[in-house]
């Protein structure tokens, strides 16, 4: 019945450290469009065929999360490039990896990741595709 993830939402405490992260940080582009109810500018980081629409803490439009909470979530993304170029650019980003690199399981096959926590604290994973 479920093909694939369209879009998640996130719910930040502050809008301006989230943007910085998502954008400079992890190269994702920034989108407005109008959406909600009822109608509003919204944000969202587009990356490949997805994307994260932005929830401002205490700033929420309906529909959203029973309890939309800054911190909660744990993703990981599939890198468009070697693990070695997104740890340049987070040591150039001056982002801590937290853990990392280590193998783990993905969806669809073993994956070669490294940590880091985004402003909210949320666990952002990012990983290529392990090669033995």
């Amino acid at each position: 019945m479920i093909h694939r993830l369209d879009h998640l939402v996130l719910t930040t405490a502050n809008e301006a450290a989230c943007v910085d992260f998502y954008t400079r940080v992890l190269g994702m582009s920034l989108d407005s469009f109008i959406g909600g109810t009822p109608p509003v500018e919204r944000k969202a980081f587009k990356f490949g065929n997805q994307k994260i629409n932005l929830h401002i803490q205490d700033k929420e439009f309906e529909p959203k999360a029973n309890i939309p909470t800054p911190g909660a979530l744990d993703l990981c993304f599939i890198a468009d490039c070697p693990l070695t170029e997104v740890i340049s650019r987070l040591e150039g980003a001056d982002w801590p990896i937290i853990e990392g690199p280590v193998i783990r399981t993905g969806a669809t096959a073993k994956i070669n990741s490294v940590y880091v926590r985004d402003p909210d604290l949320n666990l952002i994973e990012i990983s290529e595709i392990y090669k033995a």
